[in-house]
């Protein structure tokens, strides 16, 4: 078969109005499109018609079967499945991580979805000890053990869960308790290697092609597919003081918070998040989620009698070693100095003791839990917020005092952050104020499967009514994730910068091959 009758057969397949044809082929030519993907000369494989995890994502929501999915061996598979994919008209390529976003981000109907996990995990060390090379299909969680199990190093800047790999989050942003002091994932790379939608292998960094190095990070996956990022390391601790205070009033807990993430770098902790919780004994949403010990619950005594439907948890760590009693002491000390400037309930206060290890971890016992439960593979309609210092004490007033007064059945996470740990050269939407403080707001539902948890129905409704509230009312937010089903949503969404994202897809992107499902940009789209 020649490559001219290839792509011919390829286009006819696919036409999108077409489907008697579609449902032809797929019943009658299996055998020759098999045969057509081998002309590929891949050092992976190719699978088609598949019906598994391809066609769906963590958040359940979402279903849409790729023409194939492409598990590649090296970057030179994954540039020729781009390439092949811009000499046809309607083919697009969707990178694949670990499945975990919540939209069908990560789909191609009827296209082809890159497996990027397929891909031996590669994680080397540089000799200085300052950075590590790391393949884009490599799970974070890897990263750490890796790092600090054979080098006692590790890198600055996490996310909660590190199930995660290193190419999906940077091409979001990637942020944690860290991010105040290090700024996301990232700001914590200094060179990637990536394919772009014209299946060019290029390696970029701040001074090397460095406008593709900016528009890939945060770019939702639309000018490349990360195949290497270079993570800047620096010596893991082996011991965290984990620590959690509870507050009743927002204005209290804000200032705290703001307080310790714009303090002096070694003035304060080493991690700042905070998260809101239910004023009652719900085992989920309530009291009971805010123990880090067992041995020591929460007593609800404590409470201050005016405090209002929800409560606030400020969650701190401070990095230690084990090697003495001394160094123990001096953690003590450096712990009750820090949180002697807080305005904490003081009878409300948990802490422990764990290895740096078990502490970055620490979501991946909750996945383990879940996943026994059944909670896991429930819908996940999650809804990420940057919201800005000016209006916080609003959104909390309206969404989290009223509209989620109940709780999402999981974390409901709120915390400071710093935009000048940003760099503004990326392709991340921040909110529009220049105040240096915003937010990250963070609704983590994990409900069991309908009818004994909430409808997919009933939570996407709650997220509309969340994002209307904060529009109607002049909120300056913008959606972390971001997915949007229309050209005005995510022009909105891009405010100022829209003009210039357009003009880095015509560059990188010409024919708007890559991250389809993220529905920013039709195939064969073209800047006006």
């Amino acid at each position: 078969m020649s490559p001219a009758t290839m792509i011919a057969f390829i286009e006819r397949f696919l036409h999108e109005n077409d489907v008697d044809s579609i449902q032809e082929l797929e019943a009658k030519e299996e055998d020759d499109i098999l045969v057509l993907f081998r002309g590929m000369e891949l050092q992976g494989t190719v699978e088609y018609g598949f019906h598994g995890s391809a066609s769906k994502d963590f958040g359940g929501m979402q279903s849409s079967k790729p023409l194939a999915v492409i598990r590649p061996a090296d970057r030179e598979d994954v540039a020729k499945v781009i390439r092949l994919a811009s000499r046809l008209e309607h083919l697009t390529v969707a990178a694949r991580g670990n499945g975990h976003s919540v939209n069908g981000q990560a789909m191609a109907h009827r296209g082809f979805v890159v497996d990027m996990k397929s891909m031996d995990p590669i994680i080397e060390v540089g000799p200085t000890g300052t950075y590590a090379d790391v393949s884009g299909g490599t799970l974070w969680e890897e990263v750490l053990k890796r790092c600090v199990l054979s080098h006692g190093l590790a890198p600055r800047s996490w996310t909660d869960y590190l199930g995660l790999t290193v190419g999906g989050t940077l091409s979001n942003a990637g942020v944690s308790g860290q991010t105040f002091i290090y700024g996301p994932q990232t700001e914590n790379v200094t060179e990637l290697e990536v394919v772009t939608g014209k299946g060019d292998v290029t390696v970029c960094s701040r001074s090397q092609n460095s406008e593709l190095f900016f528009s890939v990070l945060g770019g939702l996956g639309q000018f490349g597919i990360i195949t290497r990022a270079r993570v800047l390391l620096q010596p893991a601790p082996n011991k965290v003081r984990w620590i959690r205070v509870v507050y009743s009033e927002f204005s209290e807990f804000s200032r705290d918070a703001e307080l310790l993430v714009t303090q002096s770098e070694g003035d304060s902790f080493d991690y700042v998040e905070g998260f809101v919780f239910v004023n009652s004994d719900d085992p989920v949403n309530g009291w009971p989620s805010v123990p880090l010990d067992a041995n020591h619950p929460f007593d609800s005594t404590r409470i201050p009698r005016n405090a209002g439907p929800v409560l606030y948890c400020l969650e701190v760590a401070l990095h230690h070693t084990k090697e003495s009693d001394d160094r123990r002491c001096t953690v003590g000390i450096r712990v009750e100095r820090l949180l002697g400037q807080l305005g904490f309930c003081k009878d409300l206060r948990f802490e422990v003791d764990l290895s740096y290890l078990d502490f970055l971890l620490r979501v991946k016992r909750a996945e383990e839990e879940a996943k026994a439960s059944g909670i896991w593979e429930a819908p996940h309609p999650w809804l990420n917020i940057f919201v800005s210092k000016r209006d916080i004490a609003d959104f909390d007033r309206v969404v989290f005092k009223n509209i989620l007064k109940h709780g999402v059945g999981g974390p409901m996470l709120v915390y400071p952050l710093l935009r000048s740990k940003w760099d503004d050269r990326t392709s991340i939407v921040l909110p529009d104020a220049e105040d240096d403080i915003f937010y990250i707001v963070a609704l983590l539902r994990f409900y069991f499967p309908y009818p004994r948890g909430l409808s997919v129905e009933e939570m996407i409704a709650q997220n509309q009514e969340i994002i209307k509230c904060c529009n109607k009312k002049g909120f300056d937010i913008k959606l972390y994730l971001p997915y949007y089903n229309s050209k005005e949503g995510w022009k909105k969404h891009f405010g100022n910068q829209w003009t210039r994202f357009q003009e880095k897809k015509a560059s990188f992107d010409p024919k708007a091959i890559l991250a389809p499902g993220q529905k920013i940009f039709p195939k064969n789209w073209q800047l006006l």
